[in-house]
């Protein structure tokens, strides 16, 4: 075993120009580089956010107060829950395709269509949950909040009018805000003349807070879900290829492989993103 290690090992066999040196073909080298280059772009977007997390951590929002909502109990306050759910059928998903690369390693048509389709449903089902996620950020609560003029929020917590700002809760309406009804030494004149009722979020104004949240917010889980999207249309394109058999004739299913890796990277990134915007 030793000796055939180190012929293995030799520059003959592996410079000759019969064998990659690194026993990957061209296609999952390329691949490779692709995901490398994809992963440092992925870490100067999470590095900002990080950043500016820092750099504004006096006004930063608590994601756990925005995104609360889930489907047909969207009043009911479930703090991240539906963003975990998101995350569960992603690394499902993930599961489905390591199974189709097993069964393509075993020349097994069958398998590799039935886990490559189930992967392809996870990824589409993570696309709806994140599209019904950013119009529910976007639409903001039922309530809204108060733009206090200075560039702060005050969230409004109630119809008839009480809100908090500050950390202090405050009862009355915008109108009586406007017209000095409402004192406090925290609430000045410049206030009470600018502020207005703000709902939802977008690339200017933040219900929640600071704009630059909805910023970090769209960019970034916009970039992954694009990410999804491409990965969605891949996967089902290559079942499409596995279903007409061109795998079969071609001897292998290392185009499913490429894919796999693809498709583990963007699970990974997004456990990262749920890591770092979600929870800390």
């Amino acid at each position: 075993m030793a000796g055939e290690a180190t012929k293995q090992l030799t520059t003959k066999e592996l410079w000759a120009g019969k064998r990659s040196p690194f026993s990957i073909s061209y296609g999952k080298m390329m691949m490779w580089f692709f995901l490398i280059s994809d992963a440092l772009t992925f870490t100067g977007f999470l590095s900002a956010l990080a950043f500016m997390r820092v750099y504004f951590a006096d006004v930063w929002p608590i994601t756990e107060n925005i995104f609360y909502h889930f489907p047909l109990v969207h009043h009911t306050e479930l703090p991240l829950l539906y963003v975990a759910f998101m995350t569960f059928i992603l690394i499902i998903s993930s599961v489905t395709m390591v199974l189709a690369v097993e069964a393509g390693h075993r020349m097994d048509k069958n398998g590799v269509t039935k886990w490559l389709f189930l992967t392809v449903i996870g990824g589409a089902v993570f696309l709806g949950s994140q599209a019904w996620e950013w119009s529910t950020f976007i639409e903001g609560s039922h309530h809204g909040a108060y733009d206090m003029g200075d560039g702060t929020m005050g969230r409004i917590l109630n119809v008839e009018g009480a809100f908090e700002y500050d950390g202090t809760t405050y009862e009355g309406t915008v109108v009586q805000l406007r017209n000095g009804e409402i004192a406090s030494p925290e609430l000045t004149a410049d206030l009470k003349s600018n502020a207005r009722i703000v709902h939802g979020a977008n690339l200017v104004e933040n219900e929640y807070g600071l704009p630059l949240y909805a910023d970090f917010f769209f960019f970034i889980t916009g970039f992954h879900g694009t990410h999804v999207l491409s990965g969605v249309i891949i996967n089902f394109l290559i079942l499409l290829r596995v279903r007409k058999g061109e795998f079969e004739k071609t001897g292998h299913y290392e185009m499913v492989e490429k894919v796999g890796l693809y498709w583990h990277f963007i699970d990974l990134v997004w456990v990262f993103v749920f890591t770092f915007f979600y929870l800390v």
